[in-house]
């Protein structure tokens, strides 16, 4: 097992990771920018070291300056967290060359699945179901318009180098394509680094379905159930739920293993997700793989009862999985609300200083979050504050506990959108399950908190 475990991340996810190798009796470097030199995670780890100002291409992306506190406090592993550099194959090559264990799959999988393009090829040769569109990347516009054409209206524009929801133009009618090809590009280019797009079909009244995986070095891989992520605007997850209301034994067994499927086809180890898009005919297609642990992970940890983030470090570390797919049992239902620092008349960004704080507690109640009154919220940063998950024996009671936890939640000094939260756990579809990724759209935004 390691001795000493540097994490390469901020916030929630950092203070997640060192939680997890206090329990395994593991010490924790702690990174941060300039801006960040109050944060919570700076404060419970181990060992923290600055690597740069607040812009995080001159810190939380930095390889050099992350490599050189590495190496400087001696730690043999480097957790990377989600969103930074955890799907950044460049990274991990370097963290191996430099005989620090990356905490995450193989470079060469973080590679195949991060070219999206790419990925939807190799898994159509293995005979697993993508979305209809492109074979690879499109550079030229005309091609492009002449295949949205030919698979149909409206189509989506995605960047093959994406993730996170970004460089994604939805095209209604072949009117909007040229504006929408090139806004795709010029974000996946300003964004990702990489202006490379591909095309998909769009599913006007469809489920995000996902599905959490593990797979250590001896060749074991299994699944932990699905997650429904289909409360989303502008393709940023808001809600989440595991397990889905409309997934049954079946579909469940089908899209779980298909999940393995996938992680076996590319040769992949640790934790990852590999996400579809469920139609209103039971039909599920593949779309990507997240290669890494997901902001959601925790409703997957509340219904098997099994910490997703040591066992990335246990099988990082070489240890088997111990779980056979029959050892994975789903238990009650769970929910996650991620609590932004965003407007929602608007859905701007809301920074500035948290001035009170209170979270929800009880039982079956998990709050994950690196804010305290008299944190300042900076523009520099994802606006994710917080994420408020609860557990409880079915869906109807998890969302009444929800209900409760919003209620009990306290945050002045920005905006929030938990009286918006309130208003979806009310609504009489959202009661019965019957929601799409296009749900958000028929919201009048709530009044702020």
């Amino acid at each position: 097992m390691f001795k000493k475990i540097l994490i390469a991340n901020r916030g929630e996810i950092a203070l997640r990771v060192i939680r997890a190798c206090r329990a395994l009796g593991i010490e924790s470097v702690a990174i941060y920018s300039q801006a960040d030199a109050d944060a919570l995670h700076v404060r419970f780890a181990d060992q923290s070291v600055c690597v740069g100002p607040a812009e995080a291409v001159l810190s939380y992306r930095n390889i050099p300056n992350i490599l050189s506190a590495a190496e400087m406090t001696h730690v043999d592993a480097i957790h990377p967290g989600y969103g930074f550099l955890a799907e950044n194959a460049h990274f991990a090559e370097a963290c191996e060359s430099t005989g620090m264990t990356f905490i995450g799959p193989h470079p060469e999988a973080i590679h195949l699945m991060g070219d999206k393009a790419n990925a939807r090829r190799t898994l159509t040769r293995r005979k697993i179901r993508v979305i209809p569109g492109s074979e690879g990347r499109l550079t030229d516009e005309e091609e492009a318009r002449a295949l949205a054409s030919m698979i149909g209206y409206p189509v989506v524009i995605k960047a093959a180098a994406g993730g996170g929801g970004r460089g994604i133009r939805m095209v209604p009618t072949p009117a909007d394509f040229s504006a929408a090809f090139q806004a795709a590009r010029a974000e996946a280019q300003g964004t990702f680094g990489d202006g490379g797009v591909y095309l998909e079909k769009y599913f006007t009244a469809a489920r995000h379905i996902e599905v959490q995986i593990l797979a250590d070095k001896k060749g074991r891989t299994v699944h932990f159930g699905e997650r429904d992520c289909s409360i989303q605007r502008r393709h940023q997850k808001l809600i989440e739920e595991s397990p889905s209301p409309v997934v049954d034994a079946s579909v469940r067994k089908a899209i779980g293993k298909t999940a393995v499927a996938v992680a076996e086809a590319v040769g992949y180890t640790n934790a990852g997700t590999v996400e579809f898009l469920l139609d209103t005919d039971g039909r599920f297609y593949f779309m990507e793989m997240n290669t890494r642990i997901q902001v959601e992970h925790p409703i997957t940890e509340m219904v098997t009862g099994i910490d997703l983030v040591q066992a990335q470090i246990r099988m990082a570390a070489g240890e088997a999985l111990p779980w056979k797919q029959s050892d994975i049992q789903i238990s009650g239902h769970s929910i996650e609300c991620r609590i932004n620092a965003e407007n929602p008349d608007g859905w701007m960004p809301s920074p500035g200083r948290i001035s009170t704080l209170h979270f929800p507690g009880g039982p079956g109640v998990r709050v994950d979050s690196a804010a305290y009154a008299g944190w300042a919220v900076t523009p520099y940063y994802d606006s994710l504050i917080a994420k408020i998950i609860v557990h409880a024996p079915d869906r109807a009671q998890a969302i009444a506990k929800m209900n409760g936890a919003l209620r009990e939640t306290t945050i002045e000094g920005i905006k929030t959108p938990i009286a918006f939260y309130r208003q979806v756990l009310a609504d009489h579809d959202f009661i019965r399950g019957d929601y799409s990724t296009r749900y958000i759209d028929r919201f009048s935004p709530a009044a702020p908190v």
